[in-house]
């Protein structure tokens, strides 16, 4: 997949994965994470997603990662937040606030980057991925942050022959597999969502299922 496809997707907004409100998942179990409020949080692949501002809500500092710099745009002109911009290595940071939000692809990362991040929010970004990226995706995950990190992975299920990603299918084994080499995935809850899900429905999928994951030391 190349970064063509999500800046197309953001030029002629294409962004059925962009949510209205802050994710509900996040919100009901971020608490139960006892994350310090002064934590640092990194979002890979964040979008102009609410949750960021959520979790800059709880008192964290928030460093998200997106490929598409309309995206970092549109996130601080429609919350009136008026950044500074400066190159960093590969990227373009954005900061204002609680936020930095760095532009450029993910894979740049280094672990000098994320230095201070402790914990970890990723509703989209594994599923955003095919199967060959997911694995280096989860590989450099677990090189950028300690193995005392804690967080939230959300992913979907479903049969990924009958629609193409993304989103793409991550099972409960490939998840465990991709994450749980150096981490503990904790499986929190699980619903089939295909009822409210309706580019699923019309492409003739069958069932759909959103996994949410505790993720945190062993």
């Amino acid at each position: 997949m190349q970064p063509e496809f999500w800046y197309k997707k953001w030029d002629s907004n294409q962004i059925g994965f962009h949510q209205s409100e802050a994710n509900p998942y996040l919100q009901r179990y971020w608490p139960e994470l006892a994350i310090a409020p002064s934590a640092r949080v990194l979002v890979p692949l964040c979008g102009k997603s609410l949750d960021l501002l959520w979790l800059a809500g709880q008192g964290h500092q928030v460093l998200g990662v997106e490929l598409a710099e309309k995206a970092v745009e549109e996130f601080f002109s429609e919350h009136q937040l008026q950044p500074q911009i400066s190159d960093k290595g590969a990227f373009k940071v954005y900061r204002s606030v609680a936020f930095e939000l760095w532009c450029g692809d993910f894979f740049a990362l280094t672990a000098e980057d994320v230095a201070g991040c402790t914990a970890l929010y990723d509703r989209a970004a594994l599923i955003a991925l095919p199967d060959a990226m997911r694995q280096r995706y989860a590989a450099h995950l677990q090189q950028l942050l300690s193995p005392e990190m804690k967080g939230l992975v959300i992913t979907l299920d479903y049969d990924q022959t009958q629609i193409p990603g993304p989103p793409f299918a991550v099972n409960d084994d490939e998840a465990q597999r991709l994450l749980g080499q150096g981490w503990q995935l904790e499986k929190l809850e699980e619903r089939d969502i295909l009822a409210e899900s309706p580019k699923f429905l019309q492409g003739g999928v069958e069932w759909l299922v959103e996994r949410i994951y505790r993720v945190s030391s062993r």
